[in-house]
């Protein structure tokens, strides 16, 4: 797998990712809401992608934020 996910954009899927599945620990009021099944396959989704730098969907659409050197 080649790294397709830069820097500003790791940082950002990491926090979003983060806050998805604290939301989740922490006010009940928003599971109920908005599903519980989907907030966390977001935040997982997010944070996997942040991890390994790699985003099957940037790969489909062919984009990349990762700087070339």
């Amino acid at each position: 797998m080649a790294k397709n996910v830069g820097g500003v954009d790791r940082v950002i899927r990491a926090v979003v990712g983060a806050g998805l599945l604290a939301s989740l620990m922490l006010n009940n009021s928003f599971i109920e809401t908005y599903g519980m099944p989907w907030i966390m396959i977001a935040g997982m989704v997010l944070l996997l992608t942040s991890i390994f730098k790699f985003c099957p969907a940037y790969m489909a659409f062919g984009m990349n934020t990762c700087k070339t050197k």
